[in-house]
């Protein structure tokens, strides 16, 4: 009998998880007032549901690091639903959500690898792999959300080589944002939000920006993190051949980035965060924009 990704047998997970049906949008993944939930909301209505399994699918391996705080235990899990792509793709899959990824995979043509890149990134989180520099970190961000923004493009029918690569640019930002948002609550964890070598500078390790009373000393760091997630944005046509749910997504992140600076990046003990009023309102613009 096959084991679940939380040690149950899949026979028996397959009776407590909710059925495919419940992976359309909106879904756990795509709550109402997310930004996930508004840049779905303006995608084509036909692609919907397609683009909220893959939102479900991410979600599910995302946050493993934030739910399983053991690592080997993590790892475990991760594994499980490594093996689940694996059965999504090749063969009979156990889960409902992969069972619901298994056909939007196969119409779309999407390839396995940018899923597994996702789930690559998620395992250097549990093994807690610090990135060396500033190209280290871009590469992480890509191959985590960049990836994810991808297959996006991909269902949208977009294959074209600068497209795609446009899109795991802009998710690579997208990434960026978050880690800024998050990174009080990541730093008391002892998660990686800078590049090793860029504390080194400023005397810091990991380990002491855990601690309060380097924390404080965040909103100096973060200045420069958005000046090099704010390089990903500053090329010609950054939204030439895009689909609109990734330019919303964008144009969300890039107001949230703009928020937190214009609070002083103080971040290290609270998390600033849009209305769903003001997503909602620049979704509805940048889906009227030409592009």
């Amino acid at each position: 009998m096959t084991e679940g990704p939380d040690g149950g047998a899949a026979a028996h997970r397959s009776r407590d998880c909710p059925a495919p049906d419940a992976w359309r949008f909106p879904n756990p993944a795509t709550p109402m007032g997310s930004s996930a939930y508004y840049s779905l909301r303006f995608a084509p209505r036909d692609l919907r549901d397609d683009l909220a399994v893959l939102t479900a699918w991410r979600h599910q391996v995302r946050m493993i690091p934030d739910q399983v705080s053991d690592p080997g235990v993590a790892r475990l899990k991760l594994q499980w639903w490594r093996d689940e792509l694996a059965r999504a793709f090749t063969g009979a899959p156990h889960h409902p959500l992969s069972r619901a990824l298994q056909p939007i995979a196969a119409r779309h043509g999407l390839p396995q690898a940018r899923f597994s890149g996702i789930a690559d990134q998620v395992e250097a989180e549990i093994l807690r792999r610090r990135p060396a520099d500033e190209a280290d970190l871009d590469a992480a961000c890509e191959r985590d959300l960049g990836a994810f923004f991808e297959l996006i493009a991909r269902c949208r029918g977009r294959t074209e080589t600068d497209v795609l690569r446009a899109a795991r640019r802009l998710g690579g930002f997208c990434a960026r944002v978050y880690l800024i948002r998050d990174s009080g609550i990541l730093a008391r964890r002892g998660r990686a939000v800078f590049p090793t070598e860029q504390l080194s500078i400023h005397g810091l390790s990991s380990a002491t920006l855990a601690r309060r009373e380097h924390r404080e000393r965040l909103p100096e760091l973060l200045a420069s993190a958005a000046d090099r997630a704010g390089t990903k944005l500053a090329t010609p046509d950054r939204h030439r051949g895009l689909p609109v749910c990734i330019r919303v997504r964008v144009r969300i992140l890039e107001s949230l980035l703009n928020e937190i600076a214009d609070a002083g990046y103080e971040v290290a003990d609270r998390r600033i965060g849009l209305t769903p009023l003001h997503k909602l309102w620049l979704a509805w613009r940048e889906s009227r924009r030409a592009t």
